[in-house]
């Protein structure tokens, strides 16, 4: 498995609009954060995590393959904007997104567009897979187990697949969900800042959250420009604990 992170930024990304503080001035490009994604290559196949208003952005430089999934971890516009620039990738066939139910109708309330009838050339070819907390299956063989997450107060769902973990935007797991983190070997999650927030778990909350699950390595996510500067941060945290960057890539066993 080879991970990719497209986006480690949170929904404003770094550096921010009108913004002139050290991280947003920063000529260190793993301080430039585009809205969070990743994309996984497992068995020949691409598994994309979300798709940002950042998408086309974030595949220019990339090899031009199938995507086989779509995995939708809640309707926020940084993690669904860039649905229509899927566009390209229907050439491969249609894109199999996969996604709770609430989402689903979310999605075709803001691009009814792309499910209309009668379809106009040029639209992204999508289908909507609704699914449960129950572990299924995408590209007919790799299985994905959801995780459900709260964001704040709207719940909300990560992903495990193989020994990789995705968890972007929480505050909080369910205490029953725990077990399905157990035996990690790579585990993601979001650390918006050092400042307590509302919805979003802050450094020392992630921290805690990693010592609890004990993956063997951990990549912070979803950061706003209130985190720090990279180079810095990396220097203040546990071992095997490391902050993510756009373009970062992992091989995973």
């Amino acid at each position: 498995m080879r991970v990719r992170f497209l986006g480690t930024g949170t929904s404003t990304g770094v550096p921010e609009i009108g913004c002139e503080c050290d991280v947003c001035r920063s000529t260190d490009k793993r301080d430039n954060r585009l809205r969070a994604s990743v994309i996984v290559y497992i068995e020949g196949k691409s598994i994309l995590i979300d798709c940002g208003p950042d998408f086309r952005e974030q595949m220019l430089g990339i090899a031009f393959l199938p995507i086989d999934a779509l995995l939708i971890t809640h309707e926020h516009y940084d993690h669904v904007g860039g649905i229509d620039d899927l566009r390209p990738f229907c050439k491969f066939g249609d894109i199999e997104i996969y996604l709770e139910q609430y989402v689903s109708e979310a999605l075709k309330s803001r691009i009814p567009y792309c499910f209309t009838e009668y379809k106009y050339p040029g639209i992204p070819i999508i289908a909507l897979n609704e699914i449960s907390l129950e572990p299924f299956k995408v590209a007919g063989k790799i299985e994905i187990i959801p995780i459900r997450l709260m964001h704040g107060t709207l719940p909300i769902v990560g992903y495990r697949i193989g020994n990789f973990a995705y968890l972007t935007d929480l505050k909080t797991i369910p205490e029953e969900e725990y077990h399905k983190l157990e035996g990690l070997d790579v585990l993601v999650i979001n650390a918006l800042r050092i400042r307590e927030h509302i919805s979003h778990q802050n450094l020392d909350q992630a921290l805690e959250k990693i010592k609890r699950i004990a993956p063997k390595r951990t990549y912070l996510t979803h950061m706003n420009h209130h985190f720090g500067l990279h180079a810095e941060m990396e220097k203040i945290l546990p071992e095997n604990v490391f902050v993510s960057f756009d373009g970062l890539e992992l091989d995973i066993l």
